[in-house]
């Protein structure tokens, strides 16, 4: 062995299995506790009046949550971690933390509809200025930087219909004009795109999604870089929105075995992507992975990995046949969310969109969730559906 060789960087499942918490600080036990605590006590007068040790009210987080903030430090490359009731609450947190009054907000067309449902009617009530850009901007998202942008809220792949944006150019122009960049991360979580490695100051997922991994409960994180932690940890802690300890505890028992199962979900999306694209009732597939996808050399450049949420387009027809093809299928559910174990199915609306509507679609547009399931058997599946849907006449 060479003498101070450096010590090679552990696998993502090894940083998987191990991070967030050492079972030697809890005498030996191999997860840690779930804490449920409002009152801290403090140990004199002396120490209560100065208010500063590592745990004060359980508004400020307990060994759990820190455990899972430690753990997401470590996949995320962050300088802090908050832990949150929900994806949501992950995204409207973090847009309170760096937009105020007067401010404008940049934020993608293509962006999660409640996203979108919070700017439009909570920002706005509070002043400030919302505007939509198109996600395949790129370096030309300079030309909408006023002296008063203060965010861009980025997400990549696009929420339904998966472009991909270049956020290493968006984040070139945002940081020129001094404005924060804020990515939600959900579909490749830090294992296969890590936001702040590539310009991004604020990173969020939401952990109901594969952290948590079993469709059973809600929650969320928001990871920053040093230079904004600080505003983060003050805005997290005047609105506190802190996540309950039981759902805390089952996102990191989840993210122990996160790695493996986005590699399954992973390889059983794209060989179903790749069969629909050869099915004459399928005009288009939209899965970043394929390299028929117009986004596809972003993603390759940027990304190491794909999940198993992407959609396609029915080749014609219209919602009654979207409706068929849903109604007739047996192994897929028909519910919001995705990420868990089962597989999921639904219709496309995007009528909410000002920029990128998408009318040129050949038909509807079906997302799906590729679950753990075997892949013949949701192939058999699809295509029930989609003979169910070529029997209708819309």
């Amino acid at each position: 062995m060479v003498a101070n060789a450096p010590t090679p960087k552990p696998g993502i499942n090894t940083r998987l299995t191990h991070t967030g918490y050492d079972p030697h600080e809890y005498h030996g036990f191999v997860n840690p506790p779930v804490v449920h605590a409002s009152t801290v006590l403090f140990a004199n007068a002396a120490e209560a009046a100065a208010y500063n040790k590592r745990f004060t009210y359980g508004t400020t987080g307990t060994p759990t949550t820190e455990a899972l903030a430690a753990a997401m430090d470590a996949l995320e490359g962050s300088a802090g971690t908050v832990v949150v009731p929900s994806g949501l609450a992950a995204v409207t947190v973090a847009l309170l933390g760096f937009v105020s009054a007067g401010d404008h907000l940049l934020i993608t067309d293509s962006v999660y509809f409640p996203t979108r449902r919070f700017a439009e009617t909570v920002l706005r009530r509070l002043g400030v200025e919302v505007e939509y850009y198109h996600p395949e901007i790129g370096t030309e998202i300079a030309a909408l930087m006023r002296p008063n942008t203060r965010a861009v809220f980025t997400e990549s792949p696009a929420s339904n219909t998966f472009e991909i944006q270049d956020i290493p150019a968006i984040s070139r122009a945002a940081h020129k004009n001094g404005a924060v960049v804020l990515m939600d991360n959900t579909w490749a979580t830090p294992l296969y795109f890590k936001p702040l490695d590539h310009g991004v100051d604020i990173s969020i997922q939401a952990t109901t999604k594969y952290p948590a991994g079993h469709s059973d409960l809600v929650g969320g994180t928001i990871s920053a870089n040093e230079k904004h932690w600080p505003q983060l940890w003050d805005t997290f802690r005047a609105l506190g929105t802190c996540a309950g300890p039981d759902d805390t505890y089952q996102v990191l028992r989840g993210l122990r075995t996160m790695g493996i199962r986005l590699e399954r979900h992973q390889a059983s999306a794209l060989e179903i992507a790749k069969w629909l694209q050869g099915l004459p009732s399928v005009s288009d597939v939209l899965h970043p992975g394929l390299e028929s996808h117009p986004g596809h050399a972003l993603w390759k450049r940027d990304f190491c990995g794909s999940s198993g949420l992407f959609a396609f387009v029915m080749n014609g027809g219209g919602r009654s046949n979207a409706h068929a093809f849903l109604n007739a299928l047996t192994l897929f559910g028909l519910g919001a969310s995705w990420a868990g174990y089962g597989s999921l199915a639904g219709h496309v609306s995007l009528r909410d969109r000002t920029i990128a509507k998408g009318e040129n679609y050949a038909g509807p547009v079906i997302r799906l969730q590729i679950g753990l399931e075997d892949v013949p058997d949701l192939k058999a599946d699809i295509q029930r559906g989609l003979d169910a849907a070529a029997a209708v006449s819309d």
